[in-house]
């Protein structure tokens, strides 16, 4: 024995600003019923009795609820789609909804990752029907992808910074290093590995003292770190300290 699953669907006009509601309603009648793109919708799916099953927000218990089918007072009513026949039992479906009612409180609601139309799509899959349209929850999911790629651009875009920070650190304290110890080595006109042209060791460490100037630092490194302090974590800093090149007595032996 099966019966017939339906899925109901709303308008969105729970605001408490009629013309916050009328807006709602145009974008609905361009967006889905002009280009059927989509829109901003309420769903709830019925099956057994004359009650449909949604999800909202509570601050406390289950988020999941029942109300009389295409008469819930909070949305208005926009069409109902058939989406195809369960073979569960009426104590199986109550059985479903009782774990669905501990698997989906109301406080972990989120109008872009977890709300009504998705809660309407994980009730269908387990009655092993058809899944919601598309349309019925797309600008949730455009604005859900939306969130995740700019956190991933920001996430990045940070992490790039701090390695910049690292590297600049490292590459500062290595050439001054360098240039201290090749400034302390005596040198002469005679001495070993002088070139053709007369320059030495001294002459190339002046050299790297002129780049590097003293009390001189890398000119962004500084501020690129006050401007991401929190972002670097204790592993990364533990990294830059492990990266940090050896002391001056070390150097003699690179």
């Amino acid at each position: 024995m099966t019966t017939e699953v339906i899925l109901h669907v709303y308008d969105v006009t729970n605001s408490d600003n009629e013309k916050t509601n009328n807006t709602i309603m145009q974008i609905n009648k361009i967006f889905k019923d002009g280009i059927g793109l989509g829109g901003i919708f309420h769903s709830a799916v019925q099956v057994y009795g004359d009650q449909e099953w949604s999800f909202g927000f509570c601050e406390q218990g289950p988020g999941v609820f029942s109300c009389p089918s295409k008469k819930n007072p909070m949305y208005t009513y926009r069409e109902s789609i058939k989406l195809g026949e369960t073979s569960f039992s009426v104590y199986k479906v109550n059985q479903l909804l009782r774990d669905l009612r501990r698997e989906w409180p109301g406080y972990s609601y989120d109008l872009l990752a977890k709300n009504c139309n998705h809660f309407c799509d994980e009730f269908c899959e387990k009655l092993g029907v058809s899944k919601l349209p598309g349309w019925v929850n797309r600008f949730a999911h455009a604005g859900d992808t939306a969130a995740e790629i700019a956190g991933n651009t920001a996430y990045r875009f940070r992490q790039a910074k701090t390695e910049i920070v690292t590297a600049s650190k490292v590459a500062y304290r290595f050439l001054a290093g360098v240039a201290s110890n090749n400034s302390n080595t005596p040198t002469s006109s005679s001495s070993p590995g002088g070139d053709s042209n007369g320059s030495s060791p001294g002459c190339q460490a002046g050299w790297i003292m002129n780049f590097i100037s003293p009390g001189s630092k890398p000119s962004s490194s500084s501020e690129l770190e006050n401007m991401d302090q929190d972002v670097i974590n204790p592993k990364q800093r533990q990294d830059d300290a492990q990266a940090t090149p050896r002391s001056n007595s070390e150097q003699h032996d690179i």
